[in-house]
């Protein structure tokens, strides 16, 4: 896509790193909007970077864009420890050329398998890091764990280590408890208001990928350098 009409220069892909649940949840509505931010990401040919799982909303979202897009649209990153849990039967007998299982790629992408965790968050962050215009993080619904990359990738944001939009896909209120815990963190001050929206939020798949174009910068944040990491 170039900048413009006379212009040689083209603009990275989109690229959007996707925090969710490796369950489906119990209300169907989570695993529908899985669905919907998948095919609406293929749509507007925004690659997905994500966990690498192939169960619960994690696998659905990946499934969903490699199934309109192929599967370089998905890049699923995983640490070694987790493959053997955050898998289905797609995993079978399929090895890459470290010898670690991975899943069908005409089915869920390209999988790298990582030695931890810390390795795998730095890599998703960094691909989304040098997407295109558009790019950034979407949480779906989760446990434990998304919610820790969710708020680890908003105080990277709120640091200055990055400046990619951070959305909250609110499926059925179920981040309603986390906007009110961040509303009644500026009202007592230990967030500054400014940096309030860092997180941002939306109802739907639409929504969020709206949400990631139009993000605003705070002016709040600490202005840290960097540029030696």
């Amino acid at each position: 896509m170039a900048s413009g009409p006379n212009s040689n220069v083209t603009l990275a892909q989109a690229k959007i790193c996707v925090y969710c649940g490796s369950s489906p949840g119990k209300n169907p509505a989570y695993l529908k909007a899985a669905q919907e931010l998948g095919k609406l990401m293929a749509k507007n040919n925004i690659a997905l970077v994500y966990g690498g799982g192939t169960v619960g909303l994690m696998g659905e979202v990946a499934k969903t864009i490699v199934s309109i897009s192929g599967p370089d649209a998905v890049h699923g990153i995983i640490p070694e420890a987790l493959v053997k849990w955050e898998r289905d039967s797609t995993y079978s007998d399929k090895t890459d050329a470290n010898g670690y299982h991975v899943p069908e790629e005409q089915i869920y992408g390209r999988t790298t398998v990582v030695k931890d965790m810390h390795t795998r968050k730095l890599m998703m962050a960094r691909e989304v890091i040098e997407g295109g215009p558009g790019s950034g993080f979407i949480a779906l619904p989760g446990g434990y764990g998304t919610m820790e990359e969710l708020l680890e990738t908003a105080t990277w944001n709120q640091l200055g280590i990055h400046s990619k939009g951070v959305c909250l896909l609110n499926i059925n209120g179920f981040y309603n408890g986390l906007t009110e815990w961040i509303k009644t963190a500026v009202d007592e001050g230990f967030v500054k208001a400014g940096n309030a929206d860092i997180l941002v939020s939306a109802t739907d798949a639409e929504g969020a990928l709206k949400a990631l174009r139009e993000y605003k910068v705070s002016d709040a944040r600490y202005g840290l350098d960097w540029s030696s990491e």
